[in-house]
């Protein structure tokens, strides 16, 4: 279950990553340059420092949405749910509009509710036992 959702956490980068990039973002600014960073270590699986490049990127530009959507993915991959929802909320707040970000925290929904199914489930057994 892990390596399919980290497999899935990748993918859903990488589209942001090129969606980034097509969408004419790829400019020169710090917080770009802190994005486009990001999202190359987060393609190797450095999900720790990317998230710390979409922090700086955020620091830099607050309102750069795929910064909060990109951070929101490096928080689900560290274990950070909590912090992958508000980063969501956030971008979609900025952006509520742009159909990666709502795609993107649709998988996290759908995540979500995944695991709290499984934990309720580990909560009965210990309770029948």
């Amino acid at each position: 279950m892990t390596v399919s959702f980290f497999k899935k956490g990748v993918a859903v980068l990488s589209t942001i990553g090129f969606f980034w990039l097509a969408n004419g973002f790829a400019d020169a600014s710090p917080a770009s340059e802190q994005v486009r960073f990001g999202v190359m270590v987060a393609k190797r699986g450095l999900w720790s420092e990317a998230r710390f490049r979409f922090e700086r990127a955020i620091a830099l530009d607050p309102e750069y949405a795929a910064a909060h959507n990109n951070l929101a993915v490096a928080l689900e991959q560290i274990g950070d749910f909590d912090g992958a929802r508000q980063a969501y909320q956030k971008a979609l707040d900025l952006k509520p509009k742009d159909k990666n970000i709502r795609q993107n925290f649709e998988l996290y929904q759908d995540a979500d509710q995944k695991r709290q199914r499984e934990s309720d489930d580990r909560g009965s057994k210990k309770d029948a036992s």
